[in-house]
């Protein structure tokens, strides 16, 4: 079956030119108009990559994406925001707020299409092996075997904080750095210090892979 993907735009016109170019490329597709519906449609069904405006009507699309995360079953899917907003801050709230990519318009559909399918190889390999985890976890579970001892726990990554620990649950959890920041008490800029810090203590580039991270080495649920 194709790959689905949801397209959120309140302007008709590049929700349709969007929508008939992937569709053209061999995706599924479906569309909203704004940020409520798309939430709504992601519940139903559970698309497997969203290309989202920011700017629109009831719901934009940082919200957008912050709700999203919010729901464990999607933390790990890619969102790619499109948006005429090219100031440094306008970005930086994009990647605060979970998407994996920020795309300025006017954009190339070739484009978008090179980035939709680097993000779904991604999403794939990423899903393929949390699958083999549990998979393998099932089989020693079942087994009545140890998966590791205690002591062998950290061995793989410099040892966390509590404070890490603490902005690691809240990044799983789909949180900004803001909300992080308002929950444990700190400036969303320290905030981002830890974040830093996490990415480097255990190797990886953005939040989607630490969150594969964590839930691989059991540092959350």
């Amino acid at each position: 079956m194709p790959l689905t993907i949801l397209v959120v735009d309140d302007d008709l016109g590049t929700r349709l030119s969007i929508s008939d170019f992937l569709e053209l490329s061999g995706y599924s597709v479906i569309a909203a108009d704004d940020g409520e519906q798309a939430l709504t449609m992601v519940e139903s069904y559970h698309p497997d990559l969203i290309v989202t405006d920011i700017v629109m009507p009831r719901m934009n699309g940082y919200e957008l994406v912050r709700r999203v995360r919010q729901q464990p079953m999607f933390r790990l899917l890619p969102v790619i925001l499109l948006t005429a907003r090219t100031k440094t801050q306008e970005r930086i709230l994009g990647y605060q707020s979970g998407c994996d990519l920020y795309l300025p318009k006017p954009f190339e559909l070739d484009e978008l299409a090179a980035a939709i399918r680097n993000l779904l190889e991604r999403s794939k390999i990423i899903q393929s092996e949390y699958r083999m985890q549990q998979s393998e976890e099932l089989y020693d579970s079942n087994q009545h075997t140890q998966l590791e001892k205690p002591q062998e726990k950290y061995q793989l990554f410099e040892p966390l904080s509590k404070r890490e620990q603490e902005v690691l649950l809240l990044i799983s959890e789909g949180l900004s750095n803001a909300e992080m920041g308002d929950k444990i008490h700190l400036s969303p800029r320290t905030i981002e210090k830890y974040v830093s810090s996490l990415f480097r203590k255990t190797g990886t580039n953005n939040r989607a892979q630490l969150v594969r991270f964590a839930i691989k080495h059991g540092l959350v649920e």
